[in-house]
């Protein structure tokens, strides 16, 4: 199944991304000469893996009936010292009020199956292209 998603240039460094009836604002920061109007790529990029996460620990729970109160889930991102190194990502989920023991693992194995996740673990092939 393909998807297309459209991207415009609003002005200065702004790109947004039409998906879906929906408007993805991005901006750069004023270090890198936009008016941080909106997050950077990147950081989108980060919050689509921490959402993605996110919904795969929340869909446990309810799935299960168990409360979300106090549920959880933290990104921390450390970029590579060097080109030699992999960046660092570590996903940190606090367990809502009572979990049950018993799921402790499954949940952790439930948020493993990021969709976003196993993208970067087997990534799709690229093509870059001029059309007229």
């Amino acid at each position: 199944m393909a998807q297309t998603l459209e991207v415009s240039f609003p002005g200065n460094k702004r790109v947004d991304v039409q998906l879906d009836g929906f408007v993805v604002h991005t901006d750069q920061s004023l270090i890198s000469g936009g008016g941080a109007s909106a997050p950077e790529p990147f950081d989108l990029f980060l919050a689509a893996l921490a959402s993605c996460a996110g919904i795969y620990a929340l869909n446990f729970c309810q799935s299960r009936q168990i409360g979300t109160e106090g549920l959880a889930l933290h990104l921390e991102w450390q970029s590579a010292a060097s080109p030699s190194e992999p960046a660092q990502v570590a996903l940190r989920v606090r367990l809502p009020v009572g979990f049950p023991e018993k799921y402790r693992e499954s949940i952790i194995r439930a948020v493993d199956q990021c969709a976003v996740k196993r993208l970067l673990l087997a990534p799709p092939q690229f093509e870059v292209c001029l059309v007229n």
